[in-house]
């Protein structure tokens, strides 16, 4: 935690001439940004992934035919068919798994009071009129939720919702291809209920900020944005 507490420090120390007070702030913004730049390859593969399970649709539609009395059977012949052409279901789900690390030092990091028993400096810290180490309940009791800091959560809660409607927008209108006579991933346990779920959890973000430490919140909505950038690249 000592060792992650001076990273960020030493961040904000290189960003202060630019963003003065948020200079912390901006410095959870950039160690997110380099976050997502060393899951970037598993956001690539998880993208030539998705194109390979596409491809594999016409023979998964076979494979339906052949065993359509037979539902177990079906499982075990398409998960032979991604184990045989070395395409994993759940391989969109790595570059998220991946992230969560960084999400819980930054959770544990401003959850606490103090760092290898010193006092916890970087709780003193702002995003404009918002600590970093408050949450949405501290700002709706210190001036309410159009206050300095509310106003601060109400920003950030517009770009969530912003970034949460693009990915649903573009979810809905690129669903997965679906097989005949079923549902998109219903050959694979599970696949099917996440590839259902998968266009809301953007919306979730405004629950998670709401209820974490502001420096969290900041990981989480600047990670989401990338995310949705990412994949409008990645999945033209």
């Amino acid at each position: 935690m000592s060792v992650f507490a001076s990273l960020v420090e030493h961040l904000a120390d290189l960003l202060h001439p630019l963003f003065g007070a948020t200079a912390a702030a901006a410095a959870i913004v950039l160690f997110t940004a380099l976050v997502r730049l060393l899951v970037h390859p598993l956001s690539r593969a998880a993208a030539r992934g998705q194109k390979a399970r596409t491809a594999l649709q016409p023979r998964i539609a076979e494979l339906r035919t052949k065993h359509a009395g037979n539902p177990e059977k079906l499982r075990r012949a398409v998960l032979e068919l991604h184990t045989e052409e070395k395409v994993s279901p759940l391989s969109g789900l790595l570059p998220s798994l991946c992230q969560l690390p960084a999400f819980f030092l930054l959770y544990h990091l401003f959850s606490s009071s103090s760092i290898s028993g010193e006092d916890n400096g970087l709780l003193g810290h702002q995003l404009f009129a918002a600590p970093l180490g408050d949450r949405w309940t501290d700002a709706l009791a210190d001036g309410g939720l159009f206050g300095a800091a509310g106003l601060v959560y109400l920003g950030l809660f517009a770009v969530v919702a912003a970034v949460a409607s693009f990915n649903f927008v573009r979810a809905k209108r690129a669903p997965l291809p679906l097989p005949r006579g079923g549902a998109a991933g219903e050959e694979v346990p599970g696949l099917g209920t996440i590839t259902k779920v998968m266009p809301f959890l953007s919306f979730f973000t405004l629950v998670t900020v709401a209820v974490v430490p502001l420096a969290a919140g900041l990981y989480v909505i600047t990670s989401t944005t990338w995310s949705a950038l990412e994949r409008a690249a990645l999945y033209r």
